[in-house]
């Protein structure tokens, strides 16, 4: 949503209907994730997509369609068993698309989403994307293509039925904590265990954070390829000389502060990446003394294997224990070769993607079964 954020409220501001077609579940390997959106206007402009490509086509012809008639509907798309190329889908992978018209009356809290989008401030959008038997505004529970949002202290819309509604505020709040988009699914009036009805949750979380200590050249890069990947990215050291933002232009924050005291003092959650570059044991052991006892989801150290050995050395004596210290990725990064500050950021950042996503890193050519895991 977020990539075509600018052009959608564009349209919506002009007062036009347009539509858009969302990923809400994927199966094998599908080429994009669930929140991954397709908007089409009126005049037939398109902006973002669903799979690569793959289903476009068709995705658009739906999308004018729903235009036409003013009703969402669910597709499904994937490899048919006549021929492969009936639908693009030659990855093997299989979508559920989302496609609903789009406007003032259909999406009345759209420009207060974006608000909150822009500001970084949490809230999660929630649409009944399937409900047997209940059409658009059925008044059977579940209403299809009924939206809800959710912010941490509010709630604007209804899903249909009361108990609907208070099941998903709770579900989406969950999500909205941990950064998480899905589908979830209930009874008619929010029965638990029952899949009668599917409700897609998409979470707009600020983004997660990268922390990066140590204002050293590979930092620079390091700091490029996490705001590529979408992290809001901290360089923190103590040496002002150093820690500008001159040096760092791609950061979102530059701070000067001893670096243990500055991550003492800011928010960590499982979304946080730690990436500690400072090699240096006065400002790296104190820092990861800090850092292991965080909830980070990811913390990395740079180093040679014999930094590595005396920095262990010095955090058991220090009291970290064994369990705290296996958290620590040291050296940090995935062994592709890397040399250079721009090569050393790519091992870093592939190494952050598959602890993320729980993959072999191995070439795909040696590996079998699905591309796109579980994470």
């Amino acid at each position: 949503m977020r990539d075509v954020l600018d052009t959608i409220l564009g349209w919506y501001s002009a007062g036009q209907t347009f539509a858009l077609a969302t990923v809400v579940s994927t199966f094998k390997s599908a080429p994009r994730e669930p929140g991954a959106v397709m908007a089409v206007s009126a005049d037939g402009e398109v902006a973002g997509s669903v799979s690569g490509g793959c289903v476009e086509g068709a995705v658009y012809e739906v999308a004018r369609q729903v235009m036409e008639t003013g009703r969402p509907v669910l597709e499904r798309y994937g490899v048919s068993d006549d021929d492969a190329f009936a639908v693009g889908l030659t990855c093997g992978g299989v979508l559920h698309v989302f496609v609903e018209p789009v406007n003032r009356e259909t999406f009345p809290d759209l420009a207060e989403v974006a608000a909150a989008m822009a500001g970084r401030r949490p809230v999660a959008v929630a649409t009944t994307v399937a409900a047997p038997g209940a059409g658009v505004g059925s008044g059977a529970g579940a209403v299809l293509g009924a939206r809800r949002v959710i912010w941490p202290d509010r709630v604007s819309g209804s899903l249909g039925s009361e108990g609907l509604d208070v099941a998903v505020d709770d579900d989406a709040r969950g999500m909205l904590a941990q950064g998480l988009t899905g589908e979830r699914h209930y009874g008619r009036r929010g029965e638990r265990r029952m899949d009668e009805v599917a409700v897609f949750v998409r979470s707009f979380a600020p983004p997660p954070r990268m922390l990066v200590f140590g204002a050293i050249d590979f930092a620079a890069a390091v700091a490029r390829i996490g705001t590529f990947l979408g992290y809001h990215v901290t360089v923190c050291d103590a040496r002002a000389v150093f820690a500008t933002r001159k040096r760092f232009p791609d950061a979102d924050e530059v701070v000067v502060e001893w670096p243990h005291r500055y991550l003492g003092r800011t928010e960590v959650d499982g979304r946080t990446a730690i990436c500690v570059l400072t090699h240096d044991p006065k400002f790296d052991v104190p820092l990861l003394e800090v850092a292991l006892r965080t909830p980070a989801g990811y913390i990395g150290a740079m180093g040679s294997r014999r930094t590595h050995d005396d920095r262990m050395k010095r955090l058991r004596e220090a009291g970290l224990t064994e369990e705290e210290l296996g958290r620590l990725h040291s050296p940090i990064g995935l062994d592709i070769g890397a040399r250079t500050p721009e090569e050393t950021a790519v091992s870093i950042a592939a190494e952050l993607t598959q602890h993320r996503w729980g993959g072999t890193g191995m070439p795909l050519r040696r590996t079998e079964g699905r591309i796109h895991g579980t994470p």
